[in-house]
């Protein structure tokens, strides 16, 4: 299996409550796309961020600070254009959660944003 696959794979059981979006997302695609599947990632962690409570934005962050400390490219390539990227620009809400990233996706967040 391949490693950004595996990733994906890896944070439903971290995390349960993506479990819903991961079988839409398979359903879907007919397959598992860790790209496609890592926006709703992405839009569900800001939701849960801003106080929604089907994930845990705190879990999700830590389980992808420890992937990406891996240092392994397809996850590492998953992580910085699939989900850092695409977190919420300085004027738009929820943007605070890049204060609450870890010491290796925030150095990586800085270098791919430095505007924020």
């Amino acid at each position: 299996m391949e490693r950004d696959v595996q990733l994906v794979r890896d944070l439903v059981v971290a995390e349960p409550g993506f479990e819903g979006a991961f079988d839409a997302h398979v359903f879907n695609e007919d397959g598992v796309l860790p790209h496609v599947f890592f926006w709703d990632v992405v839009q569900e962690t800001v939701a849960s961020f801003l106080g929604g409570d089907k994930t845990d934005w705190r879990l999700t962050l830590r389980f992808l600070e420890e992937q990406f400390r891996l240092d392994v490219p397809e996850v590492a390539q998953v992580v910085t254009t699939s989900f850092l990227f695409n977190l919420p620009w300085p004027d738009q809400p929820g943007h605070s959660l890049v204060d609450h990233l870890g010491p290796t996706m925030s150095a990586r967040f800085a270098a791919i944003r430095p505007s924020g």
